[in-house]
């Protein structure tokens, strides 16, 4: 997960609205998002190739999403897969605010990672470049490869979209035109990570197109006060066209508080 932006009780009817892009090399498997045969609580896409998920969501109203932190002088090939991180989350039972507490202990396992996730009592998040966790008042947040809110252009950006689609009877449709910008950033406005005045410029679209690397996966999720749950997933192609839509609506188990 590349670009993340949600609402969090900042709409009464609407608890939760999360609009998500999902970067990754395009010779990385990966299965749409599905209900998982073997832990059938988790509605999520797989990562074939380590087995966790990169965003996902329970019938009882779990969450929790991850992003990469990008430092490419710091990358270990021995690190632990990040997605299982998303993936303990939602197959457990802790409480979010537990959960990451004990998580602090072992954040040198994984490579850099930002990590957001919520029990329907709270929304947490955490950085493992800060160390600490963070609960999530109301509000509008951004997230992409660096800390959560950090003032990247394609952050900024859906921040805004956020807020505007938030006006409208059903936020969908506008966060996916967002989610579908692939317009880069000026230079002058460009992060410096490392990687490149080429690569800064591809990266910073919140569409990310390309036969290598981009766009693999466009994601909306929305939870109402009553339990009413729709996550929306379209698949992408190296050019960024919609190949596949997995649209899953459902009640919750137990609705998100207000």
């Amino acid at each position: 997960m590349c670009l993340l932006v949600l609402a969090w009780k900042a709409r009464d009817d609407l608890p939760l609205v999360v609009a998500a892009n999902r970067d990754e090399w395009r010779e990385r498997p990966a299965e749409p998002a599905r209900w998982w045969p073997d832990r059938k609580q988790i509605l999520a896409g797989r990562d074939l190739q380590a087995g966790g998920t990169w965003m996902g969501v329970t019938a009882s109203g779990r969450f929790a999403a991850v992003t990469n932190f990008r430092d490419p002088s710091d990358k270990r090939s021995t690190a632990r897969s990040r997605g299982e991180l998303v993936t303990d989350f939602l197959a457990g039972t802790e409480s979010a605010a537990r959960f990451l507490s004990n998580l602090s202990a072992r954040d040198h396992e994984y490579n850099g990672f930002n990590l957001i996730v919520g029990d329907g009592l709270s929304l947490l998040y955490y950085g493992s470049r800060e160390g600490h966790v963070r609960a999530l008042d109301r509000g509008v947040y951004g997230l992409s490869n660096h800390l959560l809110d950090e003032p990247w252009p394609k952050v900024n950006l859906a921040r805004r979209e956020m807020q505007a689609a938030l006006e409208e009877a059903d936020p969908a449709p506008r966060l996916f035109d967002m989610l579908s910008n692939a317009a880069p950033a000026p230079d002058v406005q460009l992060p410096h990570t490392g990687v490149g005045i080429e690569w800064e410029r591809r990266l910073s679209a919140a569409l990310i197109t390309g036969e290598d690397y981009g766009t693999r996966a466009s994601t909306v999720l929305a939870l109402s006060l009553e339990g009413k749950t729709v996550f929306e997933e379209r698949t992408r192609d190296a050019r960024g066209a919609v190949t596949n839509t997995a649209r899953h609506e459902f009640a919750l188990r137990v609705p998100v508080k207000s």
